[in-house]
């Protein structure tokens, strides 16, 4: 648990300094050769847990799939939802959820996604989502966190953490320092112009970034990044962000 702790967020410090390590950059993010589970191919629909509920989960966390919310939504279909899930809406109806501070995260995430299917960019570079996979010999690692101070956590053995407390104010700093420490990844990278990649099949890590203007990810080998100068930072607030998010949850169990 420790070492998996350790590493859940490691590829934020993925932005490098100077020569090599710019190498390291260009081999790491965007790369095409992402290595997917046996049988899979790109798409929206992946298995890496053996739980139903928890593949369903891991899918919803990219935002990156309209009719799966579409298809499984329960609740009753008002703002923003309606606009959403309307095949009549306009620019200026998507762009009513994007400027309304009230819509989560993940709606917005979904938001700039139908925007730029209809070929408008986004006027904003805006981080909405950070989303880190560890792939390990027992399975799969996820934690999503978004700007909202909402958190998802699903552990490899399908077991789940749903974080709704968006008061909690140890937490929310945490969360703050995650997004400082990826504001710097993604000021010097590039969306992903290709669909999202399967999970991940080995041990590798990989961590996207849900930005405005679209995915932005990278993956890699733990011990290529884990010594890197800028890591540490990243690696030590995600630890203790994971701990509490776990210890939190239990105490509310008790």
């Amino acid at each position: 648990m420790k070492n998996r702790n350790f590493i859940i967020i490691f590829l934020c410090v993925l932005i490098l300094s100077g020569g090599s390590n710019m190498r390291i950059l260009n081999r790491l993010f965007g790369s095409s050769k992402a290595q997917a589970a046996d049988g899979e191919t790109r798409g929206f629909n992946y298995h890496p847990y053996k739980s139903k509920e928890a593949n369903y989960i891991y899918d919803l966390l990219f935002c990156d799939n309209l009719e799966l919310y579409k298809n499984n939504f329960k609740g009753e279909k008002v703002f923003p939802w309606d606009v959403l899930f309307s095949s009549s809406r306009s620019r200026e109806d998507l762009e009513k959820i994007i400027n309304d501070p009230k819509c989560e995260s993940r709606v917005k995430v979904l938001t700039y996604n139908e925007l730029r299917r209809l070929g408008i960019k986004s006027p904003r570079k805006e981080l909405l989502g950070v989303i880190v996979e560890v792939g390990m010999k027992d399975g799969l690692d996820t934690l999503a966190v978004y700007a909202d101070k909402t958190a998802r956590y699903i552990n490899y053995t399908g077991k789940m953490i749903i974080w709704e407390t968006i008061e909690d104010a140890i937490i929310n700093a945490k969360i703050a320092e995650l997004f400082k420490e990826s504001e710097q990844v993604i000021s010097s990278i590039g969306p992903w112009d290709k669909e999202r990649l399967p999970p991940l099949m080995g041990e590798e890590a990989r961590i996207t970034f849900l930005v405005s203007d679209g995915l932005y990810f990278g993956q890699g080998e733990m011990d290529a990044l884990s010594n890197d100068s800028m890591s540490g930072p990243v690696l030590n607030t995600a630890t203790e962000l994971m701990k509490l998010l776990i210890n939190k949850s239990l105490g509310k169990q008790k």
